[in-house]
């Protein structure tokens, strides 16, 4: 065998044993484990926006309850910068 050949090999068995640990799962990435929580924050936010627009044109008298909405949803908005940017 020549060097060519044993480098061979050993890329070959590295690539066949990549991601098999026995005691560990494969890692993902940070960013994509946070990916799907980022995700389900814009919806919320984007639901919750939509909501307080209803509620300031189907009773205007309620503003309190629009402002608590509006304000719900732009801090799920905050976290979920927090989330992208400092994580």
């Amino acid at each position: 065998m020549n060097t060519e050949e044993i480098d061979k090999l050993i890329a070959e068995s590295v690539e066949r044993e990549r991601g098999k640990s026995r005691w560990h799962r494969p890692r993902k990435d940070r960013r994509q484990r946070l990916q799907g929580v980022r995700n389900a924050l814009n919806v919320v936010f984007m639901l919750g926006f939509v909501a307080a627009v209803v509620i300031y044109f189907a009773c205007p008298q309620e503003r309190a309850l629009f402002f608590s909405v509006g304000f719900g949803a732009v801090l799920l908005k905050v976290v979920e910068f927090v989330i992208r940017f400092m994580a």
